[in-house]
């Protein structure tokens, strides 16, 4: 038996399969909602039912506040309809050429620009086109079904390699692979296989709007697809970039962006860091970093905010943005980054 669901404001339909997911349902029938993790960690995916009976999914619970819940928000990639429903996203749109593939991809040249941060340069095959938009991730695909999602650091269309920025995770299956040692270290040359382009996060050309980028963390690699593609296409609008980390080790493209800051015109980089020590010498901005923005610009209602890092931070941001900062649900994109740990706290 299936569902009917209707997506407002913009008037779209599609069907659910019994047992079906929202999300996934709407992304068979070339309707793409929100989402990043599609596990229920990253709330990316959340949005209103506003009517229909459904099975919220106990990841719920864990990801939204009781205040979001009661007001009928919910998990899009958790809910399962038992009847059919009407529900809102303010950020939904059709699906385009971008084909999601399996893909072989044979490691090229490893960095370390941080003791926990490696860079990864991946050869796409050569008789074989990649596109992806800004800003999106690709799975890496392991053993026994295994997947752990990167965001492509690389602006489309520039090569035939992808970068992809990783931050070692300790006892992380692939990530100790990669910062390990000896027999178990990854290796120049090695394959793995990749499936993407994925996510709903990614540069919206259309608009004129000035843009604040807000990243923590390796939440810099989609920034760097955006701001590289950006400037090869030519694209002109204000850009803010401010980008956290616990010490000023953590910004570990801090050149680049500042090369940007120098070379783009209408752009600006502003480090944040909220807990430097006495050896670091640092002599920028200190706290949170969502914090930083709100203290220069206390009206984002003319902006547009594009959000990568922590689920905390990303949530952080999108909940004090709208509410102190007078920014549009609309115009907050974002894509939290989980790890193992974050999913299996889900469990618990």
């Amino acid at each position: 038996m299936s569902h009917h669901i209707t997506v407002i404001p913009a008037n779209h339909a599609f069907s659910a399969e019994a047992g079906q997911n929202l999300l996934d349902a709407a992304l068979a029938a070339g309707i793409v909602l929100p989402y990043s993790c599609r596990n229920g960690a990253c709330s990316s995916c959340k949005g209103k039912v506003i009517s229909g009976d459904f099975e919220a999914g106990g990841a719920v619970a864990q990801s939204l506040p009781a205040s979001d819940i009661a007001a009928g928000y919910t998990l899009f990639c958790q809910v399962t309809p038992a009847s059919d429903m009407v529900i809102e996203s303010h950020q939904v749109r059709l699906a385009t050429d971008i084909e999601v593939r399996k893909l072989p991809v044979r490691v090229m040249a490893m960095e370390r620009p941080a003791a926990d941060v490696a860079i990864l340069t991946l050869q796409l095959p050569a008789t074989e086109n990649f596109r992806y938009y800004a800003g999106q991730y690709v799975d890496i695909l392991l053993k026994d079904g295994i997947r752990r999602s990167y965001s492509v650091a690389s602006a489309p269309g520039q090569s035939k390699t992808l970068e992809l920025h990783l931050r070692h995770v300790p006892g992380g299956v692939f990530t100790d692979h990669v910062f390990g040692a000896g027999a178990t270290q990854m290796r120049v040359k090695e394959i793995l296989r990749i499936e993407g382009p994925q996510g709903s996060f990614f540069l919206r050309e259309e608009g004129d709007e000035p843009i604040v980028m807000l990243c923590s963390g390796t939440g810099f690699a989609p920034v760097q697809s955006m701001v590289e593609h950006m400037r090869a296409c030519g694209l002109r609008r204000e850009v803010r970039l401010y980008w956290g980390g616990r010490r000023p080790a953590d910004l570990y493209h801090d050149a680049k962006a500042r090369e940007w800051a120098e070379q783009i015109p209408g752009f600006s980089y502003i480090p944040v860091v909220s807990d430097a020590r006495a050896e670091d010498g640092w002599q920028g901005r200190t706290g949170w970093v969502h914090a930083a923005v709100l203290q220069d610009l206390p009206d984002l209602s003319g902006w547009q905010v594009y959000a990568c890092g922590t689920p905390a931070m990303v949530e952080a941001a999108r909940r004090d943005f709208q509410q102190r900062g007078g920014l549009h649900e609309a115009h907050f994109f974002s894509d939290a980054f989980t790890n193992a740990a974050d999913l299996a706290a889900l469990q618990v």
